[in-house]
């Protein structure tokens, strides 16, 4: 048995556990005589994680759920293997349902033709829903679900006391969860789930790649800045609102106004 590495009470990031990267943060939110899963990651990992359970002396019938943040196959692709071998439920937004039962390879990214990347996706039932406001219970621990779109429609993150398990939402660094059309992203409620972390009252948001950070309301304030511009601007195509500059350029037209 290995000494278990809790970060918060009741809180141990398989990560951090065991001193290398995955490849995605792994939350295993310990409720006494039961736990769950936050994310499971790549298939290719999925031993590691399980035996990493089994060393810190986890029963692996202990574990009352499976929860997706969402649908992307770096948390997901070894979902319906641990499902099986676990024997526990898997918990994912509404949104996520059909992308995750179908092992929908676009929405999921798990191929990108255009960069040669393809991995499988295998299908996972998922046996329960949860959305905004639902609460999920582990021992004597309540995790309250968030709905917090943007990354992905079906984006979920979860509050437990002032820590927020905040998905892909936004990184240490400032960055955030891929922003794609294909994707299902979304600018405006990207940028209304990050107002809503920033105004939340917590202290930590645990993410799912990279470090555990304190909330900071400026680097957040910064990030929200820097995506009010793209919906502005055509970096991030249709999922911009408009394009002024069309506008400009249409009036410049209509007007007779050489370019140069």
């Amino acid at each position: 048995m290995v000494e278990r590495r809790y970060i918060f009470p009741g809180v141990i990031e398989l990560n951090v556990q065991a001193r290398r990267r995955l490849g995605v943060n792994i939350y295993l939110i310990d409720g006494g005589g039961e736990y769950l899963l936050i994310d499971v990651g790549f298939l290719d990992e999925l031993g590691d994680v399980l035996e990493l359970i089994r060393q810190m002396d986890f029963s692996f019938s202990s574990c009352k759920m499976i929860v997706a943040t969402h649908a992307d196959a770096d948390h997901t692709q070894g979902l319906a293997r641990a499902r099986e071998v676990l024997k526990c439920p898997v918990v994912a937004h509404p949104k996520s349902v059909p992308l995750l039962e179908s092992g929908d390879e676009i929405a999921t990214f798990s191929r990108i033709d255009a960069q040669n990347i393809h991995i499988p996706m295998p299908k996972c039932k998922v046996d329960r829903t949860v959305d905004e406001g639902d609460i999920l219970e582990v021992g004597g621990r309540t995790l309250e679900v968030w709905s917090t779109p943007g990354h992905t429609d079906g984006q979920l993150a979860f509050r437990m006391g002032d820590l927020l398990f905040s998905g892909d939402n936004i990184f240490r660094d400032g960055s955030v969860g891929v922003i794609d059309a294909h994707h299902g992203s979304n600018l405006v409620e990207f940028v209304r789930s990050l107002r809503r972390i920033r105004d939340a009252d917590v202290s930590y948001l645990l993410p799912s790649h990279g470090p555990i950070f304190k909330k900071d309301v400026a680097l957040i304030d910064a990030t929200i800045a820097r995506l009010e511009t793209y919906m502005h601007l055509a970096d991030f195509g249709t999922c911009a609102v408009d394009w002024p500059l069309l506008d400009q350029w249409e009036e410049e037209l209509a007007s007779g106004r050489l370019p140069v």
